[in-house]
């Protein structure tokens, strides 16, 4: 009795001693800031922000080592700290949505350290070559901070232009040899798709050597040479390494929630966009089939069967949809408009090779011209840069895509119902096949993030619900995108969601203005989403409708 009850003692005395312990002892205390109302002090803090987002250099290139990581988190949370210090809430309405920017970026940052980890778990971040400039403000899905634009250069190069490439090659044999030290994860999707990434740029790096005056240049054709090298020796380690990958490649339902509405600032859950990406296919097949219904009596649409023919397509779709945009009072035409289009007015595509995309602009190039929307958004950020230095470069993280992938999705629709295509209706059923493809493969996206279908259960759906079997002719574009949707969450989905979050946008734009007596005009509510930027669209919303609830709503949960 009494040596149970000498226990029972000696429990209660230590119990007492470490919740002591405990409640002095630091328990990842938040960093002592002070606070402050003034928005130059958000601006400010940008800036430190974006400087430390960049990772310092291990051996000339981008440092993705856990140690590093680790090392810098205090500095990450004392700036995170900083930002929640930061008393927004009586500032103009443009300067409260700067704050929000600045946050959905850390909280970016904060889940890529905690989740994504894509320096781990995915081997096509190492991708370092790129050929093109992406139709959006960055490049789609996570990207390192070392690449080489070669789309950026000149050739021949001038004596400037040279070193600056030099310096960029040099990081590629470097980044190399870390992602083998780095790539620990266990992602097998991820892992076997992203192969394919690290064999096409050491074919890619081969087609500078082919340039204009690279050859003549001994320590350029040395540069590109030891970059293919170390690229092909990345390649080959991956191979010996895929077998030992057997894990899941998602991110799980309740991570996806959190990221989209806390990084994205996309006020949907998992299972909204699933309902959503659902609704939406089912309405663009039968919509299909009410319009084939309605067009059975006109012609069939032909398709371009030379390159001749197709240019002339081209150029008349080009016009009237220019036309359509300016004398319709659709948007404010820029003068940087139609030269931003015709330099992606595409080419002639034998019929045998045409993926999904080049079928459409066979038959007729408006409705994929009308998706080009992308590139007057491009040019608006080169010519005329925001007065926000929050909102002139692009956003981390693919934080834009509910802003640029929705509006591209949506304005095909948006237009085809404001009249483009009265001049030939057998146009609008391109339109439903369009947005069936988007929601098929967003919806096969997010059965993948939540760990229901392989990458390749998920290119079923894509593949197979794609009305006319359109992507069922060429399947690097369906492994290209699904690859891309698990790399980058909610990336995928973004094209219909966003349709979505913009049509809400405009219903409570229109609401105010009847509310108000005003009329609605259709120019002014583009003109007035083009003048906010690429920003998350819950934030245009509440830019040009003053209700921000959404916002805080979801600020408010975290």
């Amino acid at each position: 009795m009494f040596r149970q009850s000498y226990s029972v003692l000696f429990l209660l005395v230590f119990t007492l001693l470490m919740a002591c312990e405990n409640a002095t002892a630091p328990q990842d205390e938040a960093p002592n800031v002070s606070s402050s109302d003034r928005y130059e002090d958000l601006v400010s803090l940008f800036k430190e922000w974006r400087d430390f987002e960049s990772p310092p250099l291990l051996d000339g290139a981008p440092d993705y080592t856990a140690a590093t990581f680790e090392s810098r988190w205090p500095e990450f949370k004392q700036l995170q700290a900083q930002l929640e210090a930061i008393k927004y809430e009586d500032w103009p309405i443009p300067q409260q949505v700067d704050w929000h920017i600045v946050w959905a970026e850390m909280n970016g940052y904060d889940f890529n350290h905690r989740v994504l980890k894509p320096w781990v778990r995915d081997p096509a971040f190492y991708k370092s070559l790129w050929e093109y400039r992406s139709d959006v403000p960055a490049h789609e899905g996570p990207t390192h901070h070392g690449t080489t634009e070669i789309w950026t250069y000149e050739f021949p190069l001038s004596t400037s232009e040279r070193e600056r490439l030099l310096g960029d090659l040099k990081v590629i044999p470097a980044l190399n040899t870390q992602a083998k030290q780095n790539l620990t994860g266990n992602a097998k999707d991820l892992w076997v798709a992203g192969i394919r990434d690290i064999d096409s740029q050491a074919k890619n790096l081969a087609k500078i050597l082919e340039r204009e005056g690279v050859k003549e240049d001994n320590d350029l054709v040395n540069s590109i040479q030891e970059a293919i090298s170390s690229t092909e020796d990345l390649a080959t380690w991956l191979r010996e390494q895929a077998p030992n990958k057997t894990g899941p490649s998602g991110i799980g339902k309740d991570n996806y929630t959190w990221y989209m509405q806390n990084v994205h600032l996309v006020p949907l859950t998992w299972e909204d966009e699933v309902m959503i990406l659902k609704h939406e296919l089912a309405r663009a097949w039968s919509s299909l089939k009410l319009e084939e219904h309605r067009n059975r009596d006109l012609p069939e649409l032909i398709p371009a069967d030379s390159p001749a023919a197709y240019d002339a397509m081209a150029e008349r779709s080009a016009q009237s949809f220019m036309k359509f945009l300016e004398e319709d009072d659709i948007v404010t035409v820029k003068e940087y408009f139609e030269p931003a289009l015709r330099e992606h007015l595409g080419a002639f595509v034998p019929a045998e090779t045409r993926n999904f995309f080049w079928i459409t602009a066979h038959l007729d190039q408006r409705p994929l011209y009308s998706h080009f929307y992308h590139w007057f958004e491009l040019a608006r950020m080169d010519t005329e840069p925001h007065a926000s230095e929050i909102r002139r470069e692009p956003l981390l993280y693919n934080i834009f895509d509910s802003r640029n992938e929705g509006v591209a999705t949506g304005v095909e629709e948006f237009f085809m119902e404001a009249g483009l295509y009265d001049d030939d209706p057998r146009v609008r059923e391109i339109v439903y096949i369009m947005i069936a493809q988007r929601a098929a493969r967003g919806l096969g996206s997010l059965y993948a993030h939540a760990n229901e279908m392989t990458m390749t259960e998920a290119g079923g759906i894509h593949s197979e619900y794609t009305p006319r079997g359109w992507m069922k002719t060429e399947k690097e574009l369906l492994i290209f995108e699904q690859h891309l949707y698990l790399r980058q969450p909610g990336y995928g989905t973004s094209y219909i969601t966003g349709k979505h979050l913009l049509r809400n946008t405009m219903a409570e734009y229109a609401r105010g203005k009847e509310a108000k007596g005003e009329p609605f005009e259709l120019k002014a509510f583009f003109d007035g989403l083009n003048s906010i930027g690429c920003i998350p669209m819950i934030l245009g919303e509440w830019e040009i409708t003053g209700q921000g609830e959404q916002a805080a709503k979801i600020v408010a949960s975290k």
